[in-house]
């Protein structure tokens, strides 16, 4: 018979630490849980953080119960390893995230007037500006964290240094300044340095993390999107061949191609392209 939930929610978060404690025991834990470090667990957290925004997306309110769940676990597990080295505990994390909260909106916890969602974004990235320079970490660029996806950071980057006018005017000089990548790119084709031609790649992906800003999109999700629209029309593309008898790779490139347009032409003929 499985465990009574809790009746409140300090009771739960008691549990779970309890839980985490247990796992990390040097003597009767997990031996798996015993041996990982910060380390070895940040990829899950990743992982976990993208498996939520994923049944967000899909508006799966149980696997988002689920998913929550294994992101809160991330939470406990980096703090298990903190307290046991003696740097800080699930507590501190708790009460630390509370007082920033609390900073960072004056408006609702200090006598500060209530803003509008736009001055309130204004006035939260101030506040943040100060938390940096409280830190010490200067210049207009500090502060934006190496671990996020690149094209994340890519945008954050840019988005920081529009704040102090170093942009494009408008989105079609950002697509010069695209064309003018892809020529580079091409031009570095026929030698096939390793080096040069990851260079100019990343230089082309950049500046289309640049552009995604400027039209006020996500490139994260934009890219999102084309790989789900690949994954789709692929997936229509080996079916359509199956039920010819074919596999891929006996099919060709020629009679692939011609798959891929037929589903396309099919998918416009129902939603936009």
């Amino acid at each position: 018979m499985p465990d009574t939930p809790p009746p409140d929610p300090e009771a739960a978060l008691a549990r779970l630490l309890d839980t985490m404690a247990r796992l990390r025991d040097p003597v009767g834990g997990c031996p798996w849980d015993q041996v990982q470090s910060f380390e070895t667990i940040a990829p899950y957290t990743i992982e976990e953080a993208y498996e939520v925004a994923d049944a967000i997306r899909r508006g799966d309110r149980a696997a988002l119960l689920d998913e929550l769940g294994d992101l809160l676990f991330q939470v406990v597990y980096h703090a298990r390893i903190a307290e046991e080295e003696g740097s800080f505990s699930f507590n501190d994390v708790a009460e630390n995230i509370h007082r920033k909260m609390v900073s960072r909106h004056p408006h609702v916890f200090g006598s500060a007037t209530a803003r509008d969602a736009a001055a309130q974004t204004a006035a939260w990235e101030v506040q943040k500006a100060a938390e940096r320079a409280a830190r010490a970490e200067t210049g207009t660029l500090a502060g934006i964290p190496d671990g996020l996806p690149a094209l994340t950071r890519a945008n954050k980057l840019t988005r920081r240094a529009a704040r102090v006018g170093f942009d494009w005017p408008e989105p079609a000089a950002v697509l010069d300044k695209l064309e003018e990548e892809a020529a580079e790119l091409r031009a570095e084709l026929p030698e096939a340095d390793p080096v040069r031609l990851a260079d100019e790649v990343g230089d082309l992906l950049f500046v289309l993390a640049n552009l995604a800003r400027k039209l006020d999109l996500d490139p994260e999700e934009c890219l999102r999107g084309a790989n789900a629209k690949f994954e789709r029309r692929f997936t229509a593309v080996e079916a359509q061949l199956a039920a010819r008898g074919l596999a891929p790779n006996d099919a060709g490139l020629e009679a692939m191609e011609a798959e891929w347009q037929a589903v396309k032409r099919a998918e416009r003929g129902a939603s936009p392209e």
